[in-house]
């Protein structure tokens, strides 16, 4: 055991935030042993000996009533805060090295594997995530460039293009480590990439995370469940880098928006906020308390990614981004004005009938309005300031008439039979009233 790496990462832990609490309030509790420096020599560490429960030992840790999941959640938000926030991390989080204490913290040992990554390879490795998780084979491969796992010269596309192979055809896509790094692997061998040393540390820590935690959940994937954290790192890190990684995980390299990841989170916000603001439904209501803090969204952080992703979007660089919006726009104006969305008010009800689709559309524009209403309503003033700072700027204005112009030209072109017989049924109405 390292006492250097002991005394490192105690002093981490136990480090007290600005309010001179532990920073590791914020929904964990973790322990690590205290160091005894009176019995301590040079050949000779004597540490505090901290009684727990084994987490593969199931049958004590169900007789200790302890909370699985809890447990889960700390040990990952433990071991992600030290990977992508610290940089300084325990590298073979195995079952023996994690105990459970019968008050429900999660004690680490054996600190004779450490690993010290600086911020652009932690960069790096969020950025790799989002890249794997978008499918980019070619983004991923000039990540292995950039972080120096590739040697210079190297042929991108073709990389690119086996990377794109090893993800198959959908069906093998799997957020389970060993099966992210199954896929790899082969890439890896055939064109001699490399990991440091640093790197192979943390393949090695996040794989046995997830072997310690499928002990309490089988069905635990390290890759999913760490999604929130690197997304509210996304949100509230305002580095040009990490704005970079959170617009690629929002809009493909042709300039279209991943509406999907868009409504996820939304929703995952939206969600949040219902909690602040007590709207959760009745059935949740009871289960606040279980929810990790971690996986909260600072909202003040939300509106300024919000701000940024804005001006992005009303740049030069943000062009292609509107032209798709403004596509996207018309395509669910057309939705809502279809006969289905939109009935003719003269119909009887038993006429209005429902199309599958247009549904689907509806319901996601809908539903996105609500979500939206939710986070907006948790901090009101935070978001009408931005608001308002957004809808002063010219680029705002040009943006709102490109968006009319265009949706009053489709609408010459393409309003709906329905309508005018909606018009002509009006003034048939009318004649017979007269």
């Amino acid at each position: 055991m390292e006492p250097s790496a002991l005394i490192a990462l105690r002093f981490w832990v136990e480090e007290p935030n600005r309010n001179g609490e532990n920073s590791y309030n914020k929904g964990t509790a973790i322990k690590v042993p205290k160091i005894y420096w009176e019995f301590t020599r040079k050949a000779v560490l004597t540490m505090e000996w901290i009684d727990g429960i084994k987490l593969t030992d199931i049958h004590r840790v169900n007789e200790a009533n302890l909370n699985k999941k809890q447990l889960i959640d700390q040990g990952l938000y433990c071991s992600l805060r030290q990977l992508l926030e610290e940089g300084f991390f325990h590298a073979d989080p195995h079952p023996g090295n994690l105990v459970a204490t019968k008050d429900g913290s999660l004690a680490y040992f054996d600190f004779g594997m450490m690993g010290d990554i600086p911020r652009h390879y932690r960069v790096g490795l969020i950025q790799v995530l989002v890249h794997f998780v978008n499918r980019d084979s070619l983004g991923l491969a000039h990540d292995f460039l950039s972080l120096g796992f590739l040697p210079d010269g190297a042929d991108m596309q073709t990389i690119a293009d086996a990377l794109q192979a090893s993800f198959g055809d959908g069906t093998r896509q799997s957020n389970d480590f060993q099966s992210i790094m199954s896929q790899l692997y082969d890439v890896m061998y055939e064109f001699d990439i490399s990991l440091p040393p640093d790197y192979a540390l943390v393949v090695r820590a996040l794989g046995s995370l997830e072997g310690t935690a499928k002990a309490l959940d089988p069905d635990f994937k390290v890759v999913e469940s760490a999604y929130p954290f690197v997304i509210g790192r996304l949100l509230s890190d305002p580095n040009a880098d990490m704005r970079k990684i959170l617009r690629e995980l929002l809009i493909r390299n042709d300039g279209s928006v991943r509406w999907n990841r868009l409504e996820r989170l939304v929703v995952a916000i939206s969600e949040q906020a219902s909690e602040s603001v007590g709207e959760l439904p009745s059935s949740n209501k009871g289960n606040t308390s279980d929810v990790p803090g971690w996986k909260s969204f600072d909202m003040r952080a939300v509106v300024a990614a919000t701000e940024d992703l804005f001006h992005f979007i009303l740049s030069e660089k943000g062009r292609r981004v509107r032209v798709f919006l403004v596509r996207d726009i018309i395509k669910a104006a057309d939705a809502f004005l279809q006969e289905e969305a939109f009935p003719c008010i003269f119909h009887d009800q038993e006429e209005i009938k429902s199309t599958p689709e247009t549904d689907p559309m509806i319901r996601r524009v809908t539903n996105g309005l609500s979500s939206l209403r939710l986070a907006v309503k948790s901090a009101p003033e935070v978001w009408t300031v931005m608001l308002i700072r957004m809808s002063l700027k010219p680029e705002v204005h040009h943006f709102i008439l490109d968006i009319f112009s265009a949706l009053t030209i489709h609408s010459l072109h393409k309003i709906p039979e329905t309508f005018w017989l909606c018009i002509s049924r009006l003034l048939h109405k009318e004649e017979r009233a007269y």
